[in-house]
């Protein structure tokens, strides 16, 4: 059911023991998103803790070093940023059908909670915990707008992103305002620091790029001994998906990430007018019209051959 801030309000102030679920290989906006939700609740009196099944990236310490809770048999399962609950990982085998509200962006959202608070226009599930946050009258402390400046920030790309609203800017210009937090700090660390592995493998990923339908499609994989090989952690390639776009006239760009399973988590990139949450959409996936994944089986050229033909057929109709 989806519901609008009154009731997703109404919720929040009468929930106990909350867990608070973001989706496997996370990202800025599900961690800021996540975390941020978590300093709400605190004010509001209400314990959380916040899960991940893979964990938490080293380079958002400083929004994670707080903790992520502490351990209790939660009495309320809320998720954020996670449009299916195939996203959980591990957590939907326990959480799975559980989850009471969910808080997201993305267009593809399979209305999987009993309420779900859903604004695809918004750029991050940041932006609608901002604006919850607001409605609700709540204080958002420094530490909780370091989070909602993090993910608002990194799911826009650096507010350079087609989903990047206006209101997107507002709120980090609030954030930057109000809370003196150190933006230019968030921003480096989330962009521009890269391990020695990290650089080695966009050099070789950009070696490695395939351009099919007529240099309309860019492709490439990264596996687990290329991993392996330069000392990389699958963390690590958040934000490797727009290197696919860099050619001029590609219109789709595609980065496909080999899981431990053998199973290729695929990021798919539009540069222009291509919706790729539609061709995500229709083998299993989704996301956003400009930037959407799904889960592929390998082996990696059967895979890889799946994804162009999905390709070809969305650029003909």
């Amino acid at each position: 059911m989806y519901i609008g801030f009154s009731e997703a309000e109404l919720f929040l102030r009468n929930c106990e023991d909350a867990v608070i679920i973001t989706h496997r290989n996370p990202d800025g906006d599900c961690i800021g998103a996540g975390f941020g939700l978590k300093d709400i609740l605190a004010q509001l009196g209400v314990r959380s803790r916040v899960v991940c099944h893979d964990g938490f990236p080293a380079r958002y310490d400083f929004l994670t070093s707080e903790g992520a809770g502490e351990d209790f048999e939660p009495k309320t399962v809320i998720a954020v940023d996670i449009a299916d609950e195939n996203l959980m990982g591990d957590y939907k085998d326990i959480y799975g059908g559980r989850v009471q509200l969910c808080i997201d962006h993305h267009i593809s959202n399979k209305n999987y909670a009993e309420k779900t608070l859903l604004r695809g226009d918004a750029t991050a599930a940041c932006e609608i915990i901002y604006d919850l946050a607001k409605y609700m009258g709540v204080k958002i402390t420094k530490h909780c707008a370091m989070c909602l400046y993090t993910g608002i920030s990194t799911d826009s790309g650096c507010f350079k992103y087609d989903c990047t609203t206006p209101r997107a800017h507002e709120i980090a210009a609030e954030m930057m305002r109000s809370y003196d937090i150190n933006f230019a700090r968030i921003n480096r660390y989330m962009f521009d620091v890269k391990s020695m592995g990290r650089l080695r493998l966009e050099a070789k990923v950009n070696e490695l790029m395939e351009y099919c339908l007529g240099g309309k499609l860019a492709i490439a994989a990264v596996t687990q001994d290329m991993m392996k090989d330069m000392n990389v952690s699958m963390e690590e390639l958040e934000g490797f998906a727009p290197l696919t776009i860099q050619l001029e006239n590609t219109e789709v760009g595609i980065l496909m990430r080999e899981r431990e399973d053998g199973v290729y988590k695929c990021s798919f990139r539009s540069a222009n007018d291509v919706n790729v949450s539609v061709i995500c959409q229709s083998v299993g996936g989704g996301g956003h019209a400009k930037a959407a994944g799904c889960t592929v089986d390998g082996p990696l050229e059967e895979a890889k051959a799946f994804l162009i033909k999905a390709v070809e057929r969305a650029l003909k109709e």
